[in-house]
């Protein structure tokens, strides 16, 4: 019996979780029920961080809309970039080769994540068989990064049509010139893929070997998922930039927005179609950019937790 009483007396008095952590589960004054110290503290946090993004965006865009119409040269620039009735008539027209951008992006944008995703396995492969797989993948990424985008569109854009003496839908340029970009971005996205790929433990295909999985099961089923989950926000990257480089295609007399806005400079001799054009790039640019940096923002709170300022 003695013991009995002892060991309730010493229960009793242990403090239990809410005694010990009171301020964790009890709301202070001016506090919601059911919000801990530390999420209404960081609630605090985000609104005046967002008060002070804001003041100080409006300080910033203020000062250059006061500042730039005092320059010498602004009723020239206005005139010539900023017509609001040339920004108007430029737009409609400006309106059906943007969709072509549109149409060549999303053309291009699959086959550059297949192609891409294939080089990098093929630049990961283990096998000494196969080896030469390994070197052309290498001697491509290699060769198509050290040229810029703009020239390998002249050179095939120009050059493999000539192969063909018939003028059918393959001889086109606006062909050729999505082909080079899907040629030159898969070379970009095979290194984004390689390194999500490179950056999986070797652990994780330690255990799928003990497991019975052969290379090939590893890679499918283990390396991938997991290396194609973290190399999504830089991926988006290169979409946004691809989204933009479209235009280069403009360089072979495809008529997209581009060359359109040029062939309206012409006509009108005022440079505000080419900022009907930016604007038309930009109502696609920005949602993917933010999207980008939705999902960059996801993937730090789950591998690295609470952001700090």
């Amino acid at each position: 019996m003695n013991r009995v009483s002892e060991g309730a007396d010493a229960d009793a008095s242990v403090p239990s979780r809410s005694d010990s952590h009171p301020d964790q589960l009890r709301p202070t004054q001016g506090q919601r029920p059911g919000r801990s110290r530390r999420a209404a503290y960081d609630l605090r946090q985000r609104r005046r961080s967002t008060l002070v993004a804001a003041v100080s965006t409006v300080l910033v865009v203020s000062a250059i809309a006061m500042i730039v119409p005092l320059t010498p040269g602004w009723d020239r620039v206005r005139a010539s970039f900023f017509d609001w009735d040339t920004f108007v008539d430029s737009l409609p027209q400006l309106w059906d080769p943007f969709l072509l951008n549109l149409r060549i992006f999303a053309i291009c944008a699959p086959c550059i994540i297949v192609v891409g995703m294939l080089v990098a396995v093929a630049r990961n492969v283990r096998s000494p068989a196969l080896f030469p797989l390994r070197l052309f993948a290498t001697i491509y990424t290699d060769v198509v990064r050290g040229v810029p985008v703009i020239l390998w569109i002249l050179l095939i854009g120009f050059g493999v049509p000539g192969l063909f003496d018939e003028r059918a839908w393959y001889t086109k340029s606006v062909v050729w010139g999505g082909f080079a970009l899907v040629m030159c971005y898969s070379a970009y996205v095979a290194e984004v893929f390689r390194a999500g790929i490179e950056g999986i433990h070797e652990s994780q295909r330690a255990a799928s070997r003990s497991l019975g999985l052969s290379s090939s099961q590893t890679m499918r089923t283990v390396v991938l998922p997991q290396a194609v989950r973290r190399v999504v926000p830089p991926l988006m990257n290169d979409m946004v930039s691809l989204q933009k480089d479209v235009a280069l295609v403009s360089v072979l007399g495809t008529v997209e927005a581009l060359r359109r806005a040029q062939i309206l400079v012409s006509q009108s001799f005022n440079f505000t179609p080419y900022v009907a054009a930016a604007v038309l790039f930009l109502c696609v640019s920005i949602p993917l950019t933010r999207l980008t940096d939705h999902l960059m923002a996801r993937q730090r709170r789950r591998t690295s937790g609470t952001a700090v300022a």
